[in-house]
């Protein structure tokens, strides 16, 4: 695996579609790619597994609301959980069962991060739900990228970024990926010799939802039978053009594909369709059809198995399905130690095998010594220069390395740290066998963790200050208020007191006759008085009558 092969591409023309081709920088044309183990067979379907773990969240931007209750019976495509947030996709369920619990599973991550999900045990049936084809008009976008993002569809080229937000803005320029360019996995090339005809139905609704003019779909060179089948299948479409690109990784990338293709580079921070562009995988556009034409929503994808194994090859498997269980459906040989997820170059070891294929799962390969030695120990970088000759990005990624190993964050991140697309070119050339990918990914999560600590204190500052801000003005508003109040009551005062200068001579007046009416009462109190008492005093004074005559003495 460790054999490789330098060379410059200085650019050329498709041969077959005359498409002009650019160069794109560094990358690593393998000895041996490693097809051959599982492209050579039809896709089967994997059989129903045993339980299902359904998780509501794929990656970190995609994720979802439980809307099912445990206990509930569903059918196959049925709802299970709402998108959340603008890059949310619905989860469905991927066949008949019971939800027998509704908690955090483990996920298929290094970290062994979990996340919660529906456990389903299959009742065997597989009834499917009733389909919802899009009924909408294609040419409305707004109105396509709810129907994918209700339908849940991710792109199916190992990020699983939502396929929604790609449809949100015109493009001249659609592209299709299958390229597949990592070595090992086949389920692209497989699905492009079985589907093409859906992948170009596909393509023309995508071409529709964004006004694409035209539609380019690359496809490696060392895939001639899914060279010929998608032409074969694009024959009558004027504007769908296939384009057979060059053999070398990471030429699947999705910038250094728009620049093999265009020639156009797509600055770190900004997205292609600002640009006029927009790349989805082949399995992508097969599932958009799927969704608006048949109503079925995503919940299965095809997956390559293989490896050190007996069976190898691809298999159409459910979303939520048990590696474990996959594992045993290829046999392993004795000798294998450990499995990767996903290709050599982008994949990881699973440290637990107890976790649910997501849609993201291309490929599971079984590792053995002889296929995958262990890594040799790090020694200290001679700083050869082999690991910028082969980065795509242009980088120094012997720079890279020092500053991240010193934790000078600051310095990696001026000498364009995420411009990196961890390809792992870099560490695969390496002649000291440095770890150069984990060293960038470490200091790209310290550089979030900081940065988020950041934002934090920086939210802190602002609610102190639009605290502070609002006392001071609810302060300013109160005394405001109050010097209104007492404006008015002055005014109120001042307008009294005028009115009381005005009324003085009526008052006066008044306060006379009131005063000449009591002086009168008084005086005609005294004069009764007066009266009583000489009446009184006469009844005293007046002489006694004299008996009358014959009265007895």
């Amino acid at each position: 695996m460790r054999r490789f092969d330098f060379w410059v591409f200085s650019g050329r023309s498709d041969p077959v579609s005359g498409r002009r081709l650019y160069p794109i920088d560094g990358g690593i044309a393998f000895a041996d790619y490693h097809k051959r183990e599982s492209n050579a067979t039809p896709i089967v379907p994997a059989p129903l597994a045993s339980h299902y773990v359904v998780p509501l969240r794929i990656t970190a931007r995609t994720s979802a609301k439980p809307i099912v209750t445990v206990g509930t019976r569903v059918r196959k495509g049925e709802l299970l959980g709402v998108g959340e947030g603008p890059l949310g996709v619905a989860v469905h369920a991927p066949t008949s069962g019971w939800i027998r619990a509704l908690e955090p599973f483990p996920l298929p991550h290094p970290s062994g991060l979990t996340s919660l999900s529906y456990l389903l045990e299959p009742d065997g049936a597989d009834e499917p739900s009733e389909p919802t084809p899009f009924g909408g008009d294609p040419e409305d976008r707004s109105a396509v990228s709810t129907f994918l993002e209700q339908m849940g569809l991710v792109g199916l080229g190992g990020a699983a970024f939502p396929t929604h937000a790609k449809v949100t803005q015109p493009v001249t320029t659609l592209i299709l990926n299958g390229a597949e360019c990592e070595p090992w996995i086949t389920c692209d090339d497989r699905l492009m010799r079985e589907r093409a005809n859906e992948i170009i139905a596909g393509a023309r609704l995508l071409a529709t939802a964004v006004a694409a003019r035209e539609v380019l779909v690359a496809i490696e060179d060392n895939k001639p039978e899914a060279i010929a089948a998608m032409r074969t299948a694009a024959a009558q479409e004027s504007a769908i053009t296939i384009v057979a690109i060059p053999t070398r990784y990471p030429a699947g990338g999705e910038k250094q594909l728009i620049q093999r293709l265009t020639g156009r580079e797509v600055p770190y921070g900004r997205l292609p369709a600002e640009f006029g562009l927009v790349v989805v995988n082949v399995g992508t556009a097969r599932a958009v059809y799927r969704a608006m034409v048949l109503g079925e929503p995503l919940i299965e994808r095809v997956v390559t198995l293989t490896g050190a194994a007996a069976h190898c090859g691809n298999r159409w498997v459910r979303i939520g399905h048990p590696i474990a269980e996959l594992v045993d459906l290829m046999e392993p040989a004795p000798e294998v130690d450990h499995y990767l997820l996903g290709g050599p170059m982008t994949g990881f070891a699973l440290t637990d095998l107890d976790v649910p294929l997501l849609k993201g799962s291309n490929c599971l390969i079984a590792a053995s010594p002889a296929l995958f030695p262990p890594p040799e120990p790090e020694q200290p970088c001679i700083r050869c220069g082999a690991c910028a000759l082969v980065c795509p990005a242009r980088l120094e990624p012997m720079t890279l390395y020092w500053f991240a190993h010193a934790d000078q964050f600051d310095k990696a991140r001026a000498y364009h740290l995420f411009d990196c697309i961890e390809c792992s070119c870099c560490a695969y050339v390496c002649p000291a066998h440095i770890p150069l990918v984990d060293y960038f990914r470490y200091a790209k999560s310290e550089i979030a963790a900081r940065e988020a600590e950041q934002r934090k204190a920086q939210q802190s500052r602002e609610r102190f200050t639009f605290r502070t801000y609002r006392l001071e003005r609810e302060k300013a508003e109160k005394a405001a208020r109050a010097a209104a109040k007492a404006a008015e009551t002055r005014q109120r005062l001042a307008q009294a007191e005028e009115a009381t200068c005005r009324d003085v001579p009526q008052q006066e007046s008044e306060e006379e006759r009131k005063k000449a009416l009591v002086e009168a009462a008084l005086a005609k109190a005294k004069a009764r008085r007066a009266a009583a008492s000489s009446q009184e005093s006469l009844s005293v004074d007046a002489p006694e009558a004299p008996p009358s005559i014959g009265a007895k003495v």
